[in-house]
């Protein structure tokens, strides 16, 4: 095919798409609107997928004898194909986003992290350990009570708060075992 041939193909696709948009739309909104089965399906949806399906049958042989049956029927099939499709699937289930309280392994596992962290916040030196103390409370106070509480400035939680935090990954590090090395050692 010559380039010459090619954009008057071209030229022809795009007066039939012209010609028949009005109709895909109309069509289109139409069936998406009829299909009230518990399958919702967009009228933007059954429309890109029918002018995929014309660019398809334009590709292969030029446009249809009586395109305005053609666009129907198109409408009608792909609307099929998406309730269909919508009654197939199933939702994902994320099993890491399950409620915590139905799992007794991970109420265990929680439990255990938190006590562990508690402890370290106690060996911690200085002031760290009430200042870690008072964030980690459950009322969630803000900077303003923790300074009340402890008799500090507010603007100097956040340098301590850093330096704390410092000293407690330090001491956390040091106590994780490291892991033993997999595979051949060299």
């Amino acid at each position: 095919m010559t380039l010459l041939d090619r954009a008057a193909a071209d030229t022809a696709s795009a007066a039939i798409v012209r010609t028949l948009y009005p109709l895909v739309s109309a069509e289109a909104t139409a069936e998406a609107a009829a299909s009230v089965t518990g399958a919702a399906i967009e009228p933007a949806d059954l429309e890109q997928a029918v002018w995929l399906r014309l660019m398809e049958r334009l590709a292969r042989g030029g446009p249809p004898v009586d395109a305005a049956r053609w666009v129907r029927n198109a409408v009608r099939a792909e609307a099929r194909r998406a309730r269909r499709t919508t009654r197939h699937e199933r939702p994902y289930r994320d099993e890491t986003s399950a409620d915590p309280a139905g799992c007794p392994e991970r109420i265990a596992v929680g439990a255990d992290e938190r006590r562990a962290l508690r402890a370290a916040v106690d060996r911690l030196p200085g002031r760290c350990a009430p200042l870690l103390s008072a964030m980690l409370a459950p009322g969630d106070p803000t900077y303003r009570e923790i300074a009340g509480k402890l008799g500090m400035s507010q603007g100097s939680l956040g340098p301590i708060r850093s330096r704390c935090l410092g000293c407690l990954r330090r001491m956390l590090a040091a106590e994780v075992v490291a892991p033993e090395l997999r595979g051949k050692e060299r």
